[in-house]
Protein backbone atom coordinates (compact mmCIF):
# COMPACT_ATOMS: atom_id res chain seq x y z
CA UNK A 1 0.00 0.00 0.00
CA UNK A 2 3.00 2.16 0.80
CA UNK A 3 4.80 1.50 -2.16
CA UNK A 4 1.70 2.88 -4.12
CA UNK A 5 0.90 5.44 -2.91
CA UNK A 6 4.52 6.71 -3.20
CA UNK A 7 4.19 5.90 -6.83
CA UNK A 8 1.22 7.71 -7.00
CA UNK A 9 2.81 10.32 -5.04
CA UNK A 10 5.65 10.40 -7.27
CA UNK A 11 3.35 11.25 -10.89
CA UNK A 12 2.93 14.53 -9.90
CA UNK A 13 5.63 15.41 -7.57
CA UNK A 14 7.78 18.18 -8.48
CA UNK A 15 11.47 17.15 -8.73
CA UNK A 16 12.78 19.27 -5.46
CA UNK A 17 10.44 17.44 -3.74
CA UNK A 18 11.29 13.44 -5.26
CA UNK A 19 15.03 14.99 -4.11
CA UNK A 20 14.01 15.97 -0.42
CA UNK A 21 12.00 11.85 -0.79
CA UNK A 22 14.94 10.19 -1.60
CA UNK A 23 17.12 11.90 0.59
CA UNK A 24 14.56 11.09 3.89
CA UNK A 25 13.95 7.61 2.73
CA UNK A 26 17.71 7.31 2.41
CA UNK A 27 18.25 8.24 5.54
CA UNK A 28 15.69 6.41 7.28
CA UNK A 29 16.71 2.98 5.86
CA UNK A 30 20.28 3.73 6.99
CA UNK A 31 19.20 3.97 10.93
CA UNK A 32 17.92 0.48 9.98
CA UNK A 33 15.04 0.69 12.34
CA UNK A 34 12.79 -0.93 10.24
CA UNK A 35 10.89 -4.69 10.64
CA UNK A 36 10.54 -6.76 7.42
CA UNK A 37 7.57 -5.69 5.76
CA UNK A 38 9.00 -2.03 6.48
CA UNK A 39 12.41 -2.90 4.96
CA UNK A 40 10.48 -4.40 1.79
CA UNK A 41 8.51 -1.84 1.49
CA UNK A 42 11.14 0.72 1.86
CA UNK A 43 13.30 -1.16 -0.55
CA UNK A 44 10.51 -1.10 -3.27
CA UNK A 45 10.52 2.65 -3.09
CA UNK A 46 14.42 2.73 -3.02
CA UNK A 47 13.78 0.75 -6.89
CA UNK A 48 11.38 2.91 -8.46
CA UNK A 49 13.52 6.12 -7.45
CA UNK A 50 16.23 4.28 -8.74
CA UNK A 51 14.12 4.36 -12.16
CA UNK A 52 12.96 8.29 -11.49
CA UNK A 53 13.84 10.56 -15.20
CA UNK A 54 15.80 12.98 -13.17
CA UNK A 55 18.96 12.70 -12.54
CA UNK A 56 18.90 14.82 -9.73
CA UNK A 57 16.48 12.29 -7.85
CA UNK A 58 18.64 9.72 -8.64
CA UNK A 59 21.95 11.90 -6.89
CA UNK A 60 19.95 12.29 -3.48
CA UNK A 61 19.81 9.16 -3.84
CA UNK A 62 23.11 8.32 -4.18
CA UNK A 63 24.30 10.67 -1.34
CA UNK A 64 21.74 9.04 0.58
CA UNK A 65 23.15 5.49 0.60
CA UNK A 66 26.90 5.91 -0.85
CA UNK A 67 28.18 5.17 2.69
CA UNK A 68 25.73 2.81 3.45
CA UNK A 69 27.08 -0.82 4.27
CA UNK A 70 23.60 -2.87 4.83
CA UNK A 71 22.45 -0.22 1.34
CA UNK A 72 20.29 -2.55 -1.05
CA UNK A 73 22.77 -3.77 -3.87
CA UNK A 74 20.90 -3.91 -6.28
CA UNK A 75 20.23 -0.49 -5.81
CA UNK A 76 23.95 0.47 -5.31
CA UNK A 77 24.89 -1.26 -8.47
CA UNK A 78 22.21 0.39 -10.25
CA UNK A 79 23.55 3.62 -9.06
CA UNK A 80 27.28 2.36 -10.10
CA UNK A 81 26.18 2.35 -14.01
CA UNK A 82 24.52 5.10 -13.44
CA UNK A 83 25.75 8.89 -15.55
CA UNK A 84 28.91 9.86 -13.98
CA UNK A 85 27.25 12.73 -11.69
CA UNK A 86 25.26 9.76 -9.91
CA UNK A 87 27.43 7.08 -10.18
CA UNK A 88 30.77 9.08 -8.95
CA UNK A 89 29.92 8.89 -5.36
CA UNK A 90 29.03 5.57 -4.84
CA UNK A 91 31.65 4.11 -6.66
CA UNK A 92 33.96 6.13 -4.48
CA UNK A 93 32.22 5.41 -1.23
CA UNK A 94 29.97 2.09 -1.58
CA UNK A 95 30.82 -0.47 1.14
CA UNK A 96 28.67 -2.47 -0.60
CA UNK A 97 30.80 -3.10 -3.87
CA UNK A 98 32.86 -5.79 -4.20
CA UNK A 99 36.45 -5.67 -5.34
CA UNK A 100 34.39 -7.68 -8.72
CA UNK A 101 32.35 -4.82 -9.04
CA UNK A 102 35.24 -2.37 -8.86
CA UNK A 103 37.41 -4.54 -11.22
CA UNK A 104 34.43 -4.58 -13.67
CA UNK A 105 34.06 -0.76 -13.64
CA UNK A 106 37.83 -0.45 -14.35
CA UNK A 107 37.61 -2.67 -17.29
CA UNK A 108 34.99 -0.36 -18.32
CA UNK A 109 37.36 1.72 -20.11
CA UNK A 110 35.57 4.88 -18.76
CA UNK A 111 38.19 7.44 -17.16
CA UNK A 112 36.38 9.31 -15.18
CA UNK A 113 35.06 5.95 -13.34
CA UNK A 114 38.49 4.34 -12.94
CA UNK A 115 39.53 7.83 -10.94
CA UNK A 116 36.36 7.45 -8.68
CA UNK A 117 37.41 3.84 -8.24
CA UNK A 118 41.72 5.10 -7.84
CA UNK A 119 39.76 7.27 -5.21
CA UNK A 120 38.38 4.62 -2.89
CA UNK A 121 40.10 4.06 0.89
CA UNK A 122 41.53 1.66 0.90
CA UNK A 123 41.93 0.05 -2.54
CA UNK A 124 42.64 -3.50 -2.32
CA UNK A 125 45.81 -5.24 -3.91
CA UNK A 126 43.38 -6.75 -6.76
CA UNK A 127 41.93 -3.44 -7.54
CA UNK A 128 45.09 -1.71 -7.86
CA UNK A 129 46.12 -4.52 -10.77
CA UNK A 130 43.44 -3.83 -12.37
CA UNK A 131 44.24 -0.15 -12.38
CA UNK A 132 47.73 -0.92 -13.35
CA UNK A 133 46.85 -3.05 -16.20
CA UNK A 134 44.37 -1.09 -17.90
CA UNK A 135 43.70 2.28 -15.76
CA UNK A 136 44.22 5.40 -18.24
CA UNK A 137 46.67 7.79 -17.01
CA UNK A 138 44.54 10.25 -15.24
CA UNK A 139 43.24 6.85 -12.93
CA UNK A 140 46.80 5.69 -12.46
CA UNK A 141 48.09 8.96 -11.26
CA UNK A 142 45.30 9.43 -8.51
CA UNK A 143 46.20 6.00 -7.53
CA UNK A 144 49.27 6.39 -6.55
CA UNK A 145 48.47 9.48 -5.07
CA UNK A 146 46.09 7.17 -2.53
CA UNK A 147 47.80 6.70 0.77
CA UNK A 148 45.27 3.97 1.39
CA UNK A 149 45.73 1.69 -1.45
CA UNK A 150 47.88 -1.40 -1.26
CA UNK A 151 49.89 -2.11 -4.71
CA UNK A 152 52.05 -5.12 -5.64
CA UNK A 153 55.19 -4.85 -7.18
CA UNK A 154 54.26 -6.26 -10.09
CA UNK A 155 51.87 -3.92 -10.23
CA UNK A 156 54.30 -1.25 -10.10
CA UNK A 157 56.44 -2.45 -12.51
CA UNK A 158 53.27 -3.03 -15.53
CA UNK A 159 52.70 1.08 -14.44
CA UNK A 160 56.14 1.67 -15.36
CA UNK A 161 55.76 -0.12 -18.36
CA UNK A 162 52.99 1.05 -19.88
CA UNK A 163 53.71 5.36 -18.31
CA UNK A 164 57.17 5.46 -18.05
CA UNK A 165 57.25 8.34 -20.43
CA UNK A 166 54.62 10.39 -18.71
CA UNK A 167 56.37 12.54 -16.56
CA UNK A 168 53.98 13.27 -13.64
CA UNK A 169 53.48 9.36 -13.32
CA UNK A 170 57.15 8.38 -13.58
CA UNK A 171 57.65 11.28 -10.70
CA UNK A 172 55.17 10.02 -8.14
CA UNK A 173 56.86 6.09 -9.10
CA UNK A 174 60.43 7.77 -8.43
CA UNK A 175 58.98 8.95 -5.05
CA UNK A 176 57.88 5.55 -3.91
CA UNK A 177 60.13 3.52 -0.97
CA UNK A 178 58.46 0.46 -2.85
CA UNK A 179 59.27 0.76 -6.34
CA UNK A 180 61.41 -2.51 -6.96
CA UNK A 181 65.16 -1.33 -8.04
CA UNK A 182 65.46 -2.25 -11.37
CA UNK A 183 62.37 -0.84 -12.04
CA UNK A 184 63.53 2.48 -10.37
CA UNK A 185 66.56 1.83 -12.96
CA UNK A 186 64.73 1.67 -15.88
CA UNK A 187 62.46 4.85 -15.32
CA UNK A 188 66.07 6.38 -14.96
CA UNK A 189 66.87 5.57 -18.13
CA UNK A 190 63.70 6.42 -19.72
CA UNK A 191 64.21 10.17 -18.31
CA UNK A 192 67.62 10.43 -19.22
CA UNK A 193 66.31 9.81 -23.63
CA UNK A 194 63.45 11.93 -22.31
CA UNK A 195 66.37 14.80 -21.55
CA UNK A 196 68.65 14.02 -24.50
CA UNK A 197 65.61 14.05 -27.21
CA UNK A 198 64.22 17.59 -25.47
CA UNK A 199 64.21 20.74 -27.61
CA UNK A 200 65.72 22.68 -24.60
CA UNK A 201 68.47 20.16 -24.06
CA UNK A 202 69.18 20.09 -27.81
CA UNK A 203 69.35 23.86 -28.39
CA UNK A 204 71.17 24.42 -25.00
CA UNK A 205 74.53 21.75 -25.36
CA UNK A 206 73.98 20.37 -28.69
CA UNK A 207 72.39 16.53 -29.76
CA UNK A 208 75.23 14.60 -29.21
CA UNK A 209 77.14 16.09 -26.00
CA UNK A 210 73.47 16.19 -24.79
CA UNK A 211 73.16 12.61 -25.37
CA UNK A 212 76.69 12.10 -23.62
CA UNK A 213 75.87 13.98 -20.44
CA UNK A 214 72.83 12.12 -19.92
CA UNK A 215 73.91 9.22 -20.09
CA UNK A 216 76.90 10.20 -17.63
CA UNK A 217 73.77 10.99 -15.59
CA UNK A 218 71.81 8.25 -15.61
CA UNK A 219 75.13 5.87 -14.73
CA UNK A 220 75.86 8.33 -12.16
CA UNK A 221 71.91 7.39 -10.79
CA UNK A 222 72.39 3.36 -11.23
CA UNK A 223 75.28 3.57 -9.93
CA UNK A 224 73.90 5.15 -6.43
CA UNK A 225 71.41 2.95 -6.76
CA UNK A 226 73.12 -0.03 -6.58
CA UNK A 227 75.17 1.33 -3.17
CA UNK A 228 71.59 1.94 -1.63
CA UNK A 229 69.80 -1.09 -2.66
CA UNK A 230 68.48 -3.80 -0.32
CA UNK A 231 70.61 -7.13 -0.07
CA UNK A 232 67.83 -9.31 -1.78
CA UNK A 233 67.15 -6.60 -4.77
CA UNK A 234 70.60 -6.96 -5.91
CA UNK A 235 69.87 -10.18 -8.05
CA UNK A 236 67.13 -8.36 -9.77
CA UNK A 237 69.04 -5.44 -10.79
CA UNK A 238 71.95 -6.87 -11.85
CA UNK A 239 69.94 -9.19 -14.04
CA UNK A 240 68.25 -5.77 -15.70
CA UNK A 241 71.56 -3.82 -15.88
CA UNK A 242 72.44 -7.31 -18.28
CA UNK A 243 69.66 -7.96 -19.98
CA UNK A 244 69.78 -3.92 -20.97
CA UNK A 245 73.77 -3.95 -21.82
CA UNK A 246 74.21 -1.70 -18.73
CA UNK A 247 77.14 -3.78 -16.73
CA UNK A 248 79.81 -1.86 -19.25
CA UNK A 249 83.49 -1.95 -17.93
CA UNK A 250 83.37 1.32 -16.55
CA UNK A 251 80.20 1.00 -14.68
CA UNK A 252 81.32 -2.21 -12.82
CA UNK A 253 85.04 -0.91 -11.99
CA UNK A 254 83.27 2.21 -10.33
CA UNK A 255 81.12 0.08 -7.94
CA UNK A 256 84.53 -2.15 -7.30
CA UNK A 257 86.41 1.60 -6.69
CA UNK A 258 83.10 2.51 -4.06
CA UNK A 259 83.85 -0.67 -2.54
CA UNK A 260 80.19 -1.93 -3.38
CA UNK A 261 81.60 -5.72 -3.33
CA UNK A 262 78.39 -7.02 -3.31
CA UNK A 263 76.59 -5.56 -6.24
CA UNK A 264 80.27 -5.63 -8.25
CA UNK A 265 80.26 -9.60 -7.12
CA UNK A 266 76.77 -10.51 -7.85
CA UNK A 267 77.37 -8.49 -11.11
CA UNK A 268 80.62 -10.71 -11.63
CA UNK A 269 78.48 -14.30 -11.08
CA UNK A 270 75.82 -13.32 -13.57
CA UNK A 271 77.97 -12.14 -16.11
CA UNK A 272 80.58 -15.18 -15.80
CA UNK A 273 78.14 -18.27 -14.45
CA UNK A 274 80.61 -18.81 -11.87
CA UNK A 275 79.23 -19.68 -8.05
CA UNK A 276 78.51 -17.09 -5.80
CA UNK A 277 81.40 -18.42 -3.42
CA UNK A 278 83.94 -19.18 -6.23
CA UNK A 279 83.49 -15.67 -7.42
CA UNK A 280 83.90 -14.17 -3.65
CA UNK A 281 86.51 -16.37 -2.70
CA UNK A 282 88.67 -15.09 -5.95
CA UNK A 283 87.90 -11.21 -5.08
CA UNK A 284 88.48 -11.57 -1.69
CA UNK A 285 91.72 -13.55 -1.68
CA UNK A 286 92.37 -15.12 -5.21
CA UNK A 287 95.36 -14.68 -7.05
CA UNK A 288 96.15 -12.24 -10.12
CA UNK A 289 96.14 -15.62 -12.18
CA UNK A 290 92.76 -16.26 -10.86
CA UNK A 291 91.37 -12.89 -10.84
CA UNK A 292 92.77 -12.54 -14.48
CA UNK A 293 91.23 -15.74 -16.06
CA UNK A 294 88.06 -14.53 -14.11
CA UNK A 295 87.55 -11.17 -15.70
CA UNK A 296 88.31 -12.64 -18.68
CA UNK A 297 85.26 -14.90 -18.55
CA UNK A 298 82.58 -11.65 -17.89
CA UNK A 299 84.09 -10.97 -21.49
CA UNK A 300 86.89 -8.31 -20.32
CA UNK A 301 89.77 -8.16 -23.04
CA UNK A 302 93.37 -8.27 -22.52
CA UNK A 303 93.85 -4.54 -22.01
CA UNK A 304 91.28 -3.93 -19.74
CA UNK A 305 91.12 -7.51 -17.36
CA UNK A 306 95.02 -6.25 -15.73
CA UNK A 307 93.12 -3.02 -15.00
CA UNK A 308 90.19 -4.61 -13.21
CA UNK A 309 93.10 -7.18 -11.40
CA UNK A 310 95.05 -3.77 -9.94
CA UNK A 311 91.13 -2.54 -8.71
CA UNK A 312 91.05 -5.29 -6.65
CA UNK A 313 94.45 -5.38 -5.55
CA UNK A 314 93.67 -1.56 -4.11
CA UNK A 315 90.39 -2.57 -3.01
CA UNK A 316 91.30 -5.07 -1.09
CA UNK A 317 94.38 -3.46 0.93
CA UNK A 318 92.06 -0.32 1.49
CA UNK A 319 89.56 -2.73 3.17
CA UNK A 320 91.63 -4.12 5.31
CA UNK A 321 93.10 -0.88 6.73
CA UNK A 322 90.33 1.28 7.27
CA UNK A 323 86.64 0.55 8.06
CA UNK A 324 85.31 2.54 4.92
CA UNK A 325 86.50 2.72 1.31
CA UNK A 326 88.12 5.90 0.15
CA UNK A 327 86.15 5.89 -3.22
CA UNK A 328 88.96 8.80 -4.33
CA UNK A 329 92.05 7.21 -3.08
CA UNK A 330 91.00 4.09 -4.37
CA UNK A 331 90.16 5.79 -8.22
CA UNK A 332 93.08 8.14 -7.39
CA UNK A 333 95.38 5.15 -7.17
CA UNK A 334 94.11 3.19 -9.93
CA UNK A 335 94.24 5.89 -12.51
CA UNK A 336 98.12 6.92 -11.42
CA UNK A 337 98.70 3.16 -11.69
CA UNK A 338 97.86 2.53 -14.98
CA UNK A 339 98.92 5.76 -16.96
CA UNK A 340 100.78 4.90 -19.16
CA UNK A 341 98.92 2.37 -20.10
CA UNK A 342 95.78 4.95 -20.96
CA UNK A 343 98.96 6.46 -23.15
CA UNK A 344 99.16 3.92 -25.48
CA UNK A 345 96.30 1.79 -25.11
CA UNK A 346 93.20 3.94 -25.98
CA UNK A 347 90.60 1.26 -24.80
CA UNK A 348 92.13 1.66 -21.40
CA UNK A 349 92.41 5.40 -21.22
CA UNK A 350 89.01 5.66 -22.26
CA UNK A 351 87.57 3.25 -19.35
CA UNK A 352 89.70 5.45 -16.55
CA UNK A 353 88.17 8.47 -17.99
CA UNK A 354 84.90 7.31 -17.72
CA UNK A 355 86.24 5.76 -14.07
CA UNK A 356 87.12 9.64 -13.22
CA UNK A 357 83.90 11.34 -14.35
CA UNK A 358 81.95 8.93 -12.74
CA UNK A 359 83.90 9.17 -9.63
CA UNK A 360 83.21 13.81 -10.03
CA UNK A 361 79.90 12.67 -10.49
CA UNK A 362 79.52 10.86 -7.44
CA UNK A 363 81.30 13.20 -5.06
CA UNK A 364 79.36 16.02 -6.32
CA UNK A 365 76.45 14.21 -5.67
CA UNK A 366 77.72 12.78 -2.04
CA UNK A 367 78.45 16.95 -1.28
CA UNK A 368 74.81 18.04 -2.06
CA UNK A 369 73.25 15.20 -0.72
CA UNK A 370 75.50 16.13 2.88
CA UNK A 371 74.43 20.26 2.60
CA UNK A 372 70.99 18.70 2.20
CA UNK A 373 71.27 17.03 5.35
CA UNK A 374 72.82 19.55 7.31
CA UNK A 375 70.45 22.63 6.15
CA UNK A 376 67.48 20.00 7.01
CA UNK A 377 69.47 19.69 10.75
CA UNK A 378 69.17 23.66 11.18
CA UNK A 379 65.81 23.88 9.94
Amino acid sequence: MIVKSFLKWSETAKTGDRCKAASALARAYALGHMDQSERQAAEAALAMLLEDPSPKVRLALAEGLATIGHAPRGIVLGLANDQIEVAGRVIALSPVLADNDLIEIVASGRPTLQQFVAFRRPLSVSVAAALAEVGEAGAVADMLDNAHVSIARISLRRIAERFGDDPEIRARLFERADLPCDVRQALVERLGAALAGSDFVRSAIGGSRGRKVTEEACMTATLRMAETVYAEEIPALVEHLRMSGRLTPAFLIHALCAGNVDFFASAVVSLSGMSDSRVRGILVDGRETAMRALYRAIGLSGDLAPVFVSATLIWRAASRSQASIDTGRVTHELIQRHARDAERQPAVGELLRLVETLHFNWQRQASRDYAHALAAEAA
